[in-house]
């Protein structure tokens, strides 16, 4: 007795860790009361505790059952009556001891106890870090230990819900509880997906569902059903913070509120879905090395298997944020596929990555929009719908106000089916938009929907009435009044009907003064005009929205400055290589293209000669070799199949000529039968012929597309000619004043050679100067030749036509100027400035007989220069090189020129003459 009354005496402290349990009870017990008799959280009794936290460990994890209860209530105390400080420096101490030795205990007050204990270390903070001690005990050895920790876990998102509480880390591990060998760990599992399904519903099954057996997805299934009837969960108990903040709230409105994770008041609890549970996932990597070689193949099913296979990279709830650019090109180039598969695969793979990367999408809608909204025109329903589901999911990573532009241009569309699903579109875009459009928007909508009102089709009209019919849900009857003057009554009723029945989310409604409108404690404040503050308090108007990106001009607009920097290479069309063209003209003649971009003909109306089948694959039809051109034009006749003699009728003869006749009947049978296994032969031949047509024909419509984006290139080589030609009337006037300079000069040395000077007549000098110097004519007759030419193949080599093999047949004069026709240093522009440059340094030698270097710049069949200078003279035998080089090119073209065009006729002759 004695040493029972000496423990009393004691320090608190010291009683608390005695190794008497019965001591460490009474410790407990007056330590609780003592926290409830506290005034405040500052109060002397919490410091012990605040200064040691790990005197709840102790207490917590208690051998005796009895005082481990009485523990329980003291800390239970100290966390509702003391401070946070204290809370959360326990919190690291007590959390794993009350998981793994309190909530599986025997006594149901110990249960209760150690559940309120760690519902109020979240209530103190947050649910974050509680959870984060929780979870490894869920790989506790001891089945009853883990099975009370994943009911625990059920609870804390039953009282606080999964807008406060984090339910990502849970449901990661979730398959691996629902996959424990005890019945009663996998019962609790089924508790905490049930719980998980009333606040996140079907967000929640991406994170685990296919881990799970498919009886356990039945019976979750099952349970599922039976949650779908209630309602929305509302939060049960609130965070210290969330308290706080409703006691700042009005007294009158803040009762069945929600609130966030500051504490903040929501007017509607916003929707989970499965991108917010989702961890980002990188895909960019697992993109096949060849997929954009399989994407722009010939074969629409390697295109499609390609498209396959993006779709179940990119099929994932999150995608980690990466350089996509490339790959939504090619799936804007996708919508103008000729295989409509191609198309609802590109669709199917655009939804998905709009709805992996949501707001991070919002960069790639110019580049997919429009070629989607293009192929709208599509009558089949499949893909009118995987068209529309890239739409919304496109709409869904920006805002009404980008998607506005490009939906008025086609609401105005001539294609009726185009149309169509633009409108439907829009007013998906108004049903699901939460900001409200800004007056000129509405403008701009009303004025496209009453456009609709007057077409010739049903869904049309209607169409155009239920988009007014939802603006005017979205801003209010009174708003839209304005807007339906001068429709009739009828129009008016239509319009009724679908406000009535729309569904939005964005409504034009004013918004609560803000705390600061309020009136102050010191009194009301003055009003203007006496009305109330909050009278005239609307919603602000959404800010005006950005200028929109001004359309990519025209490829013929802009014209390159003339110079050394213009390029003359084909430009990019909406995310297509203009195609080069493969075959050579003639000089001076047309660009060759294709007869007709109309789809080509059946190939069965043009059979191919009765050949064997090339090895090589065939080349690009066109005008140059093996094309179209080398081609007869006249239908083959069909391939004679011998034919037996009639049989002669058989008469009453002798049995010999009986015989005989039986004999040439049996070989004219061979025969036939000879004949016709060639036949089949043939057949078998032709059959494969006319495969290889099929494919051809099939390459040629996707060149049809090219073909079309090539005219659009023409243009703007039409528009760097138009250049070229005034870079050379540039280079011209300067060859005329060039000229001018020197005919003063000629004049001047003729005047110096008539008053005897150094360059008289009978000095050597002057012989030279009038030996060496260039004419008049000649100048004008060589430099056209060199413009003419350079220009020539400066146009070939910009359309593509400077195959080498042609030009190895021209002169050498032709063939050393082609070398330099290329894109920007052989135009005409180039080459006079090139001859000038040269020219402008030469003639000016010290003695008027250096002049004669004029014709120095000019050169002879290989290209070389024919004047060598030595001490400022010319040798005699420039002037005769100079004088015919031009002639003599002129005369090597024609003769080129001549013997190009008989070999023609000749092919052509033999193509005729070929047995058919």
């Amino acid at each position: 007795m004695a040493e029972e009354e000496d423990f009393s005496s004691l320090p608190l402290t010291d009683r608390w860790v005695h190794k008497v349990w019965k001591v460490r009870k009474q410790a407990y017990e007056e330590a609780a009361q003592q926290f409830e008799k506290t005034p405040d959280e500052y109060d002397p009794a919490f410091r012990p505790f605040v200064q040691d936290p790990s005197l709840w460990k102790s207490a917590a994890a208690d051998s005796n059952v009895a005082a481990q209860q009485e523990g329980l209530a003291a800390l239970c105390a100290f966390l509702k009556f003391g401070g946070r400080d204290g809370a959360l420096r326990a919190r690291q101490h007590a959390v794993t001891p009350i998981v793994e030795k309190c909530l599986s205990s025997t006594r149901a007050a110990t249960k209760a106890s150690a559940l309120e204990a760690l519902l109020l270390f979240i209530e103190v903070d947050v649910p974050g870090p509680v959870i984060e001690e929780i979870l490894p005990v869920l790989s506790n050895k001891v089945p009853k230990v883990v099975a009370a920790a994943v009911a625990t876990l059920t609870q804390i998102y039953h009282n606080y819900g999964c807008k406060t509480a984090d339910p990502k880390p849970v449901l990661k591990i979730l398959p691996k509880v629902f996959g424990h060998a005890d019945k009663n760990v996998r019962a609790e599992a089924t508790n905490l997906a049930v719980e998980f399904y009333r606040w996140l519903r079907d967000a929640m099954k991406p994170m685990f569902w296919n881990d799970l057996k498919p009886t356990q997805q039945t019976d979750l299934e099952a349970q599922f059903e039976k949650v779908k009837a209630e309602g929305a969960p509302k939060q049960e108990r609130l965070l210290r913070s969330q308290q706080a903040a409703q006691e700042r709230a009005p007294a009158g409105g803040a009762g069945d509120e929600e609130y966030d994770d500051n504490g903040g008041q929501e007017e509607e609890p916003a929707e989970v879905d499965a991108f917010d549970l989702a961890e980002p996932q990188d895909v960019i990597s697992k993109v096949p090395k060849d997929f954009f070689d399989n994407l722009s193949s010939s074969k629409w099913k390697e295109r499609k298997e390609a498209l396959e296979a993006l779709h179940a990279i990119v099929n994932v709830p999150r995608i980690k944020d990466a350089d996509f650019g490339e790959i939504n090109r090619c799936l804007a180039k996708c919508m103008k596929d000729a295989n409509i598969a191609v198309v609802t695969q590109a669709a199917q793979c655009i939804e998905l990555l709009a709805k992996g990367l949501r707001k991070g999408y919002a960069k790639y809608r110019s580049t997919v929009m429009q070629p989607i909204m293009e192929r709208l025109k599509e009558k089949k329903q499949t893909v009118a719908d995987a068209l529309g589901a890239a739409l919304d999911a496109v709409f869904l990573s920006t805002d009404l106000t980008e998607c506005l532009e490009d939906i008025t241009t086609f609401l105005a569309h001539k294609n009726p089916q185009v149309k169509e699903g633009t409108m439907k579109f829009l007013v998906r875009c108004l049903r699901t938009t939460r900001d409200v459009p800004s007056k000129q928007e509405i403008a701009s909508m009303v004025e496209s929907a009453k456009k609709l009102l007057s077409e010739g089709s049903e869904a049309l009209r209607s169409g155009g009435a239920e988009i007014l019919g939802t603006i005017m849900k979205i801003i209010g009857d009174r708003a839209m009044n304005p807007h339906l003057e001068g429709l009739d009554d009828i129009r008016k009723t239509k319009i009724k009907e679908f406000y009535e029945t729309a569904e939005v989310k964005a409504k034009d409604k004013p918004k609560p003064p803000p705390p600061a409108a309020r009136a102050p404690p010191g009194g009301p404040k003055k009003v203007m005009g006496g009305k109330k503050a909050t009278a005239g308090v609307k919603k602000p108007a959404p800010a005006a929205a950005p200028p929109p990106e001004p359309a990519p001009a025209p490829v013929a607009a802009a014209a390159p400055k003339p110079g050394p920097a213009s390029k003359l290479g084909m430009p990019k069309l909406g995310g297509f290589k203009a195609p080069q063209k493969r075959t050579l003209g003639g000089p001076g003649a047309a660009s060759p293209r294709r007869p007709a971009p109309a789809p080509s003909p059946p190939p069965m109306e043009e059979e191919p000669p009765v050949s064997p089948p090339p090895a090589k694959p065939a080349p690009r039809l066109g005008l140059g070799r093996g094309g179209l051109a080398a081609r007869s034009l006249a239908k083959p006749a069909a391939p004679s199949v011998p034919v037996a003699p009639p049989s002669p009728t058989p008469t009453s003869g002798i049995s010999s000529i009986e015989r005989a006749e039986l004999e040439e009947l049996r070989m004219a049978n061979e025969r036939l039968l000879k004949s016709l296994d060639e036949a089949r032969h043939e057949r078998s031949k032709l059959m494969s012929e006319i495969q290889e047509l099929k494919n051809q024909n099939a390459s040629l419509i996707e060149d049809h597309t090219r073909d079309v984006l090539s005219i659009k290139a023409k243009e703007t080589q039409l528009v760097r000619a138009r250049s070229d030609a005034e870079a050379a009337e540039q280079t011209n006037d300067r060859l005329r004043r060039e000229l001018d300079r020197l005919k003063r000069a000629l004049s001047k040395a003729e005047a110096l050679n008539a008053a005897g000077g150094p360059g008289s007549p009978g000095s050597p000098h002057g012989l030279h100067f009038r030996t060496m110097s260039p004419t008049h004519d000649d100048i004008y007759r060589d430099a056209p030749h060199r413009m003419s030419m350079a220009s020539t193949l400066s146009e070939e080599k910009e359309n593509g036509d400077g195959v080498p093999h042609p030009r190895s047949k021209l002169s050498p004069e032709l063939r050393y100027t082609g070398s330099n026709a290329s894109s920007g240093r052989g135009s005409p522009a180039r080459g006079f400035r090139r001859d000038v440059s040269m020219e402008e340094k030469e003639p000016r030698s010290a003695d008027m007989g250096g002049a004669a270097g004029y014709g120095g710049g000019y050169t002879d069949r290989a290209g070389s220069r024919t004047g060598s200078r030595a001490g400022g003279r010319d040798t005699p035998s420039s002037t005769t090189t100079t004088t015919t080089s031009g002639m003599e090119s002129w005369k090597r073209a024609a003769e080129v020129t001549s013997q190009l065009k008989a070999r023609i006729e000749q092919m052509k002759a033999k193509q005729a003459s070929r047995p058919q």
